[in-house]
């Protein structure tokens, strides 16, 4: 698969996760790569450690090792470019 394959699929994985944990009546559908998920009030705060737990369980990526940084979770590039770098 290409790297913009394996990119497009990882992204619709995260958007289908997403629509588990967002806050109602959100259109995620119309949600930009590098809109701010908490800003734009698709989840709040505590749906970060959602996002952290889904990417450990999904990707095998280890927080505790590498510690947690908000911001690379703050949106879906952020998300995806985290992926590509910690799970290749």
């Amino acid at each position: 698969m290409s790297e913009d394959g394996a990119r497009a699929r990882r992204a619709a994985d995260l958007l289908r996760f997403l629509r588990t944990i967002q806050k109602p009546g959100f259109p995620i559908d119309e949600l930009d790569e590098g809109a701010n998920l908490v800003a734009a009030g698709l989840v709040d705060s505590l749906a970060v450690l959602q996002i952290a737990m889904y990417l450990e369980d999904t990707y095998g990526i280890n927080f505790v090792v590498r510690g947690i940084d908000p911001g690379e979770l703050m949106s879906v590039a952020g998300i995806l470019d985290l992926i590509e770098r910690e799970a290749g």
